[in-house]
């Protein structure tokens, strides 16, 4: 039997989604029903028939279900895969359906909605206008750096008279929680060590323990955070009995000779000074250009609006959750805890995914257009620069790098440094002077 073609009807919801609309003749239906009906008799056992020979009727009775399955399913298939064919639709994804099921005697009609791949024609990319900030690291901020380092070996000392507590000091305490008129055992703690003004406590807690001696009492009221975890207390009113069993005061070396000495690969003071600025500028290097990235991707997305298929974005989502669940897992974190920290980042992760996938999108048609590649032999460079650490091979780098997945991520890598850096070559770019306090202060 000649099949009689399906009316296919296309309409364009977004420039990345389109609805296909199908109405399949009742004759082709039948052949396919009869086609289903004819593989479930062959397979299927029914008492006082043979394999094959069982009535259709009977078949009906007991696997309609089965045949209309597999019948609907060769339809929609078949049929959609010719609409996608014949139309050149770039498809990125299975399709949404929507159908009704069979009815005897009817056509069959159903609803196809898919995704497909956005056309991008990158344009004006050349030229971009960028800032690069230019970081002068001076003697001041070199002295500042060394007093950081000195803070690091810092000892704790306990204060030897009689004094009140004030900002700067370190105190020993116990202390008793209440809310709700509960005591909280799970808060409840002894010899906890805190820095009045360090910042790392509840918020008004620090601020009340000045004014105190060794051995006083008090009680300190606050209020928990609305973000507090466990989040059973937060915007809650607790109270905190404080019992100070020690006042400390942070003791830093003097910058001489001794300080010196906890540095082996520094003779004299000359030598640290120019080893902590090479860090500095460093730092101030690295950081520029990693910002000067930013700026020239920022640039070109400005140039170019057009949509991103949403499910390269939840993808793309989906990977960053796990970046960010392997990272608080690193220091010791739970992986539930993890997982469901990742989670609740979720929809904050969604603007950069969809920055990333529309970044990614023109850099391969940039790629093309600038006939840009990598070969073989600038990854192999590139892998034979990862195994060299401070002077000595770590063979282990080239072992990952067998495996083709790994060595395709690390083409990728280049790739993308490949394009940044024409796209850097070719713009316009104006410097900015800013001083390495400025550089803190920004990426605080």
């Amino acid at each position: 039997m000649e099949n009689i073609a399906a009316d296919v009807t296309i309409e364009e919801v977004s420039s990345i989604k389109k609805k296909l609309s199908f109405d399949i003749p009742w004759r082709n239906v039948k052949h396919e029903l009869d086609s289903a009906y004819d593989a479930v008799g062959r397979q299927v056992k029914i008492k006082g028939f043979r394999p094959g020979k069982v009535p259709r009727k009977i078949l009906e009775l007991h696997y309609r279900q089965d045949a209309e399955r597999e019948a609907l399913s060769n339809l929609i298939e078949k049929h959609y895969e010719d609409a996608v064919r014949k139309h050149n639709l770039p498809v990125i994804a299975q399709p949404e359906i929507d159908q009704q099921g069979i009815e005897q005697g009817e056509n069959f009609s159903f609803t196809a909605m898919v995704e497909i791949r956005p056309e991008v024609e990158p344009h004006d990319y050349e030229g971009l206008e960028v800032a690069r900030d230019e970081i002068d690291v001076a003697d001041g901020d070199v002295d500042d750096r060394i007093d950081q380092m000195r803070d690091m070996y810092a000892t704790l000392e306990s204060v030897k008279e009689l004094r009140e507590s004030k900002q700067g000091d370190f105190l020993v305490i116990d202390f008793e929680v209440t809310v709700d008129g509960e005591i909280r055992q799970e808060l409840t703690t002894e010899n906890y060590s805190i820095e009045i003004g360090g910042g790392k406590f509840i918020p008004g807690f620090e601020e009340q323990l000045t004014g105190l001696k060794k051995d006083d009492e008090k009680t300190v009221d606050i209020t928990f955070p609305d973000d507090y975890e466990p989040a059973e207390l937060a915007g809650k009113q607790g109270f905190f009995k404080v019992v100070v069993k020690d006042i400390q005061e942070k003791k830093v070396p003097p910058l001489d000779d001794e300080f010196i000495k906890n540095f082996d690969t520094f003779e004299s003071m000359e030598d640290l000074r120019e080893a902590v600025k090479k860090s500095m500028v460093d730092e101030a290097t690295q950081k520029t250009n990693e910002d000067l990235r930013k700026n020239i991707i920022s640039a070109l997305l400005e140039k170019h609006e057009f949509e991103v298929p949403s499910i390269w974005i939840e993808r793309q989502i989906y990977r960053l959750m796990l970046d960010a669940q392997q990272r608080m897992m690193s220091p010791g974190l739970g992986k539930d805890k993890a997982t469901e920290l990742s989670w609740s980042m979720r929809e904050s992760f969604r603007p950069h995914a969809e920055q990333m996938m529309k970044t990614a999108l023109l850099f391969e048609k940039i790629a093309e257009k600038e006939a840009i590649a990598v070969d073989d032999a600038e990854v192999e460079a590139r892998i034979d620069e990862l195994m060299t650490v401070n002077g000595q091979r770590l063979d282990q780098v080239r072992e990952v790098f067998e495996n083709e997945e790994a060595r395709e991520r690390l083409r990728d890598e280049i790739l993308e440094n490949k394009i940044l850096d024409f796209l850097i070559d070719k713009a316009h770019v104006t410097v900015e002077h800013k001083s390495f306090a400025d550089l803190q202060k920004e990426s605080t």
